[in-house]
């Protein structure tokens, strides 16, 4: 008699690849399928006393992959219908969310320009209104350095902002009443008291 882990081993190494294809071919968005075969071999593993043997182990297996990408379906329903409502709720409290303000098409378009970690930095400062002290916290850098990247990142996006609009960013935002206010040149590139 073999051991559970030998037998889970061979059910594995039979049937992974038909199991791959059986759920690449039924879910919506085939790069889900690792993340179901993952978990059907993760149910496998927790019954293994109950697999079939012979010829019933991969209709076995295809019945527990239906169940699970049911799951994972409903899952994802359940989740849109949260990000949804979350969307809502925040529409209410905080009115247009940043992604879908009348934001100035130079403002965003010079925040592309930016590094990765430079964009993360204003948008810390200025959306989430966090401190350079809680912004060292939640990037993982010593305070000190984020002051230094935060005014080296006001600088870089003030000079992008002059390549996209020849005049004074600053007093151009502040001519155009845009909401919310984190989202003009003038929050991003606001120094600290």
């Amino acid at each position: 008699m073999l051991r559970p882990e030998e037998r889970f081993e061979l059910v594995y190494r039979a049937h992974v690849v038909d199991l791959v294809g059986y759920v690449a071919r039924r879910v919506p968005f085939p790069p889900d399928a690792p993340d179901v075969v993952a978990e059907v071999f993760t149910i496998t593993w927790r019954r293994i006393g109950e697999i079939p043997d012979g010829p019933s182990v991969r209709p076995w297996l295809f019945g527990v992959a239906r169940k699970v990408m049911a799951n994972h379906r409903r899952g994802g329903q359940r989740r849109d219908r949260l990000y949804e409502r979350l969307r809502a709720e925040l529409r209410v409290v905080h009115g247009t969310l940043p992604h879908d303000s009348p934001i100035d098409a130079d403002v965003r378009a010079a925040l592309t320009r930016l590094s990765d970690d430079d964009r993360e930095l204003l948008r810390l400062t200025a959306w989430e209104q966090l401190e350079p002290s809680e912004i060292a916290i939640a990037m993982g850098v010593p305070a000190g350095t984020i002051r230094r990247r935060l005014h080296d990142a006001r600088n870089q996006l003030r000079r992008e902002l002059q390549v996209a609009t020849p005049i004074d960013p600053l007093v151009a935002i502040r001519t155009r009443p845009i909401e919310p206010a984190c989202d003009t040149s003038e929050c991003l590139l606001a120094e600290d008291p």
